[in-house]
């Protein structure tokens, strides 16, 4: 089996990523800046090192790969958006792509493609269902997945083919948005941000896991998809049915105010309000099926799987 290059992979997506490609029988790579620490649990799993404010990486894990992943990114929501941590965001993106693109084009190496992950912060708040041929918004997260994506392009000089997949709200048990969403209904509480109409556009971590397989695997897909589920939901939604989920018998909505949500997080609050209605009409026209389009059953196997 072919070997994966990734990085990212010690990151939510990254481990479960990890996992299915394992399952699947190909060898993998993590690029790790703490490679040496790393614990061997498999034997088709292997780390390398890598520094991205030094612009180094193992040559010779770029020579042994076949298919590069790329999922490095510092987390947009991990921290306040000072401006130091927004520097931090853009260059985890757009240095990490330079240092890979740099590195194949001047080392011999065997990659076939290079699949990048990018994110629907691409697009701009708006009633509208967003597709792939639109501008990238003008805010910071809009200018910051630009760049991203962009530092990635060089690639397609090398003929080497390219995909890029605008990734949405990750649903996940292991963390991510569902942890922040879950907290407050330990106490029963079901908490509405703002008015609760902004659009989510989401995705099971399995289907995109699965959808950076099919990405690997279908030569035929090339450019930019949308990995979002085919029935986003609204805030309120989302909010009631894990509540029902996981207090079915007894949770109080609450709605968090706007200026409450702006005083807490400061700009980031921008994206927790903001609505995003995402198509993935193009993914699945290339043939990819999700096993989660719908809400419910996405959380229903969250909650109790």
């Amino acid at each position: 089996m072919d070997t994966i290059l990734i990085t990212g992979g010690t990151g939510l997506v990254g481990r479960a990523l990890c996992k299915t490609l394992l399952a699947k029988g190909y060898r993998v790579i993590v690029l790790s800046r703490a490679a040496a620490s790393q614990q061997q649990t498999n034997s088709n799993l292997g780390y390398a090192h890598w520094d991205i404010k030094k612009q180094q990486i193992d040559i010779e894990a770029i020579q042994a790969a076949d298919y590069i992943i790329h999922l490095a990114g510092a987390g947009v929501m991990d921290k306040k958006w000072t401006n130091e941590y927004k520097k931090e965001i853009i260059s985890s993106r757009a240095d990490s792509g330079r240092l890979i693109v740099e590195s194949l084009k001047n080392n011999t190496n065997k990659v076939k493609g290079i699949i990048s992950a990018s994110a629907i912060g691409w697009y701009t708040a708006s009633e509208n269902v967003h597709t792939e041929e639109e501008a990238a918004d003008d805010n910071f997260l809009g200018q910051t997945t630009k760049l991203w994506e962009e530092s990635m392009k060089p690639v397609l000089q090398m003929d080497k083919r390219l995909v890029k997949l605008r990734i949405g709200i990750v649903l996940s048990k292991e963390g991510g948005a569902l942890k922040e969403f879950m907290s407050p209904l330990k106490f029963g509480i079901a908490a509405i941000l703002g008015n609760g109409k902004q659009m989510i556009s989401w995705i099971h971590i399995d289907d995109l896991c699965s959808l950076f397989l099919f990405a690997i695997e279908n030569p035929a897909v090339k450019g930019v998809y949308n990995a979002v589920a085919p029935n986003p939901v609204n805030n309120k939604t989302l909010t009631r049915s894990l509540a029902k989920k996981l207090n079915p018998n007894f949770y109080l909505p609450v709605h968090v105010p706007e200026f409450v949500l702006k005083i807490m997080l400061g700009g980031r609050s921008i994206e927790i309000l903001k609505s995003n209605t995402v198509s993935c009409k193009k993914i699945q026209e290339s043939g990819f099926q999700f096993q989660f389009e719908n809400i419910d059953s996405a959380l229903e196997n969250i909650v109790h799987s």
